[in-house]
């Protein structure tokens, strides 16, 4: 049987009895995260305008926009708040850094879920379907799908969202088949966001809402391609110069490699090493960052070419510069959502730590995001630091009061103390829940964001 018929089956047979309780409670801390991201992403402009433009389309209300509460079309819905779990870099992302699950999946899944009236149940093991294909697709595929100038997040993340809407529609494995095919014929992505821009707040935009669409064509008796993904001119293939078929199938329907890990710093994930490196030196040897001279280093051949902006001009461009990350956790001892701001980027001593951080590349660091830095004080005193494992990591994780606090924080100035309680005890037994509207309908806000 050809990859793209055997995934499928498999996602057309998965139930919620054979889903491992580890992993489903792993995607309830998820979508908990999520909905305090997507809360968070209502602050930002590119937001705001995301959500406006699905308001004025007029559509039909089926789905809720997060935050602003306007109701709109399911692919709306998932499209509009796809760019809000996007837009403030505090979304999940998984062990390799290469992609963030939640925006395309999530957007999607949740959105079909209140369409067609879901249970929690069903968007349980509809989340899941969506990570597991994610997951492996960006296996199979990269790093060579990355060096390529592919966005995993959406290129790969548009077959999870897909997969996700079609569970939620019960379609069986034609049906799935056609889906995935239409999925593939949408596929998009390039890593050509690092700027000034808002562009990469918008890539999980057109993949979530093109989950919606590919599922709801195909309930319609809408067909697609049947080797999407094995064909000789198919998404593996066009894709990738270095495809491993094995990761892709291996364990398929027994083992769930969906490896999530969490942002306690507003930026991109590979940066997070650098920053625990600050934060490490910062704490242990009470280093007053007026004092530094020199700041080196040192990263994986894999990344070292990645995030080297010395001198961002927006907070958006601040998000995806390691020398900024470095250099505002030094100045404040933190990265949260507050230290990426334009008013930030004119800080003085921000801007000279910044400017002088210098990235080297190393071989022998133990992972493609380890990071080793080396600092000098003026006084000719001299400090290292290495991580290879960054807060939030699996190996590293946050713990549950960190994420609550994450939530809370990301969330507070537009939802009250009660509601934020109601949707973390709601989350965390969704699978209890008749209607997934119930959750959807707590995260409206207070009306601040919809004015």
């Amino acid at each position: 049987m050809a990859e793209t018929e055997t995934i499928a089956k498999y996602l057309a047979d998965l139930d919620y009895s054979s889903i491992p309780s580890k992993i489903l409670e792993e995607v309830k801390v998820l979508l908990f995260d999520y909905l305090g991201v997507a809360l968070g992403g209502t602050r930002t402009e590119s937001g705001k305008i995301a959500a406006q433009f699905s308001k004025k389309l007029r559509e039909k209300g089926e789905a809720t926009i997060i935050g602003f509460g306007y109701r709109v079309s399911a692919p709306s819905a998932a499209f509009s708040n796809a760019i809000l779990s996007h837009s403030i870099e505090l979304d999940d992302v998984d062990s390799l850094a290469y992609f963030h699950f939640s925006p395309p999946i999530f957007s999607a899944a949740l959105a079909m879920a209140e369409r067609v009236y879901a249970t929690g149940r069903d968007l349980l093991v509809a989340l899941t379907a969506g990570c597991d294909v994610m997951a492996r697709l960006s296996s199979a595929l990269n790093p060579s799908h990355r060096d390529r100038g592919f966005h995993t997040t959406s290129a790969c993340g548009i077959f999870g969202a897909a997969a996700a809407s079609a569970k939620l529609l019960h379609l069986d494995v034609n049906g799935m088949v056609n889906t995935l095919g239409l999925a593939g014929a949408q596929a998009s992505g390039l890593m050509e966001f690092y700027g000034t821009s808002m562009q990469k707040r918008f890539n999980p935009g057109p993949a979530a809402r093109g989950g919606v669409v590919s599922a709801l064509l195909a309930s319609m008796g809408f067909t697609g391609a049947e080797t999407i993904l094995e064909g000789d001119r198919g998404f593996l293939r066009a894709y990738s110069d270095q495809v491993d078929h094995k990761k892709l199938m291996e364990g398929l329907g027994k083992e769930f490699p969906i490896y999530i890990e969490y942002k306690p710093y507003s930026c991109a994930r590979p940066i997070h090493n650098a920053i625990d490196c600050s934060l490490e030196l910062r704490r242990k040897h009470g280093i007053d960052p007026n004092q530094i001279s020199k700041i080196t280093v040192f990263r994986h051949p894999r990344w070292a070419n990645y995030h080297k902006i010395n001198r961002p001009r927006t907070y958006h461009e601040a998000q995806v510069s390691l020398p900024y990350g470095v250099a505002v956790s030094f100045a404040e001892g933190k990265a949260f959502l507050q230290q990426y701001s334009d008013e930030k980027l004119r800080d003085p001593l921000v801007q000279r730590l910044s400017e002088m951080v210098e990235i080297q590349t190393v071989d022998g660091l133990p992972r493609d995001v380890s990071c080793r830095m080396e600092i000098v004080l003026k006084d000719g005193s001299q400090f290292v630091s290495q991580v290879d494992y960054p807060k939030g990591s699996i190996q590293n994780p946050l713990t549950p009061e960190e994420k609550r606090e994450k939530f809370n924080s990301l969330s507070s100035d537009i939802l009250d103390g009660r509601t934020r309680k109601r949707i973390e005890e709601t989350v965390f037994k969704i699978e209890k829940v008749k209607d997934v509207s119930k959750l959807m309908s707590l995260v409206v806000g207070n009306g601040k964001r919809g004015k």
